[in-house]
């Protein structure tokens, strides 16, 4: 018993960019031999990857990871400076008040820490105020709040804390930064709040998502390195994410950890399970949910397949579901099956929602070449926020010939009814300039702007599901 707890990582694939010269670049596309590689870990599984096509993929993999390691500091000084510009207009009410603010020596200098400051995230969709038409009974309302929590999980905690208790009237609890064993850096952000209008109370953890200027977390996604955990049913997980969660150095998930001895790192499973065992016990009717937007998605769903590993009954108890936004693949298909027969044993409810040609659900691949896979019903909306449940999201890996005609010219309407929609449904569906850009981004590499919050809070807020496709989803999360 106490191996399965450990959760030691029997096999891996693990790829390390950094490691990787332009020539070992080359050589690999020549060459099928993967175990002697400098900047390749993979004892066991490398006969795996001879064939040219995965050697291809696994070169885009690398090049991209390497791209992103030089683009580090450029992405991070860019999106400083755009925050920075943003909310120095918002601070002085917009370019005419900034320059006679300027002229007169009054400008207002926004401050980071501030509970002001938003995000490039947060200034793309400036609404953070809940739907107040739909209310705690509503089938919409945990979606429709998680969603919004997975929105605001991009700020910075005083901002989190003065929306949470200011705007929503709800509890903020605590906002947490992370340890990153692997990075070996806080790379990890949560925060959990407290839905005191719910009835029973209802805590909410959320995670939050790809920030659209750190390199790193695009790292992440664009990582192929996966872990195989004999433990879950010999199932292979994404790397990046486990290690963003909290894996250990060692590649293993301990039941326990003396955090204290790790030099005052909190590690994101640990942490957020001791805390929920804390507050549910304080409130023993009370229930939590998991959610989170692209990366942040793909840490809610993980964080349960821990609990299972670790038989964490309790907890899975009062978990009373996972809703997902934009998420991408965590695992192969032996997850899956492992996920669905522990989601049936345990009753975890799982919502995975797509919207239209969002391209992060569609990757890693789901081919023979990176076996990763989704599991669980998609809950996928078209641009007329119109759901189906399906069970998968239509070209499931973005990159399609009989695709790029429909993509573009759903992009041009996307860009379009950005202007319509105020019309139809009042201002609180104004779309501003900066996110106009993304959709002008969008007619050139269609799907990019359809991974912003803005749609998919519009898709928990006008979408409909069919109530007969409503309860096949039940049933099948339920089985």
């Amino acid at each position: 018993m106490a191996a399965f707890h450990n959760g030691f990582c029997e096999d891996a694939f693990v790829l390390n960019p950094e490691k990787a010269s332009l020539f070992d670049l080359l050589s690999l596309l020549l060459s099928p031999q993967l175990e002697n590689r400098r900047f390749i870990d993979c004892p066991g599984s490398g006969s795996q990857h001879r064939s040219f096509r995965k050697r291809w993929t696994i070169f885009v993999s690398v090049l991209v990871q390497k791209l992103l390691f030089w683009a580090t500091k450029p992405m991070a000084f860019m999106g400083d400076a755009i925050e920075m510009w943003l909310n120095l207009l918002s601070s002085n009410r917009g370019p005419s008040h900034l320059l006679l603010n300027l002229a007169t020596g009054k400008i207002e200098w926004p401050k980071r820490s501030s509970a002001t400051f938003t995000s490039s995230i947060g200034n793309a969709d400036i609404r953070t105020e809940l739907d107040q038409s739909i209310k705690g009974g509503d089938a919409k309302y945990k979606a429709a709040l998680s969603v919004m929590a997975s929105k605001i999980s991009y700020e910075n905690e005083a901002f989190v804390e003065s929306i949470v208790t200011q705007l929503w009237k709800m509890k903020f609890v605590k906002f947490y930064n992370f340890w990153n064993d692997y990075r070996e850096r806080d790379s990890t952000q949560a925060f959990i709040l407290q839905d005191t209008q719910a009835n029973p109370n209802l805590f909410v953890v959320a995670f939050r998502g790809t920030s659209p200027f750190d390199a790193d977390d695009w790292r992440t996604d664009a990582d192929l390195s996966w872990c195989k955990l004999e433990a879950m049913g010999n199932s292979r997980t994404h790397n990046g994410f486990m290690q963003a969660l909290g894996l250990q150095k060692n590649k293993s998930w301990p039941k326990e950890i003396e955090q204290d001895n790790n030099d005052g790192h909190q590690f994101a499973y640990y942490t957020l399970r001791e805390k929920l065992r804390e507050i549910l016990k304080e409130n023993e009717k009370a229930k939590f949910i998991l959610t989170g937007h692209s990366l942040g998605g793909a840490l809610a769903i993980l964080f349960p397949s821990v609990l299972m590993l670790h038989e964490e009954k309790w907890l899975l108890d009062r978990l009373d579901g996972v809703y997902t936004f934009g998420q991408p693949r965590v695992g192969d298909e032996k997850f899956g099956e492992y996920m669905k027969e522990n989601m049936r044993k345990f009753d975890v409810k799982y919502f995975r929602y797509v919207y239209c040609n969002d391209m992060v659900p569609r990757v890693p691949y789901d081919d023979k070449n990176t076996l990763f896979k989704h599991f669980g019903p998609c809950l996928f909306f078209n641009s007329f926020y119109v759901g189906k449940v399906l069970p998968e999201e239509p070209n499931k890996n973005y990159f399609s010939l009989l695709w790029v005609i429909p993509k573009v010219v759903n992009a041009v309407w996307e860009l379009n009814r950005g202007f319509i929609l105020p019309y139809l449904y009042g201002p609180n569906y104004k779309e501003g300039w900066s996110l106009r850009l993304l959709r002008l981004a969008g007619l050139i590499i269609p799907g990019l702007s359809a991974h912003s919050p803005q749609d998919y809070v519009n898709s928990t807020r006008l979408g409909t599901l069919p109530d007969n496709q409503l309860r096949v989803h039940q049933l099948t999360t339920d089985r």
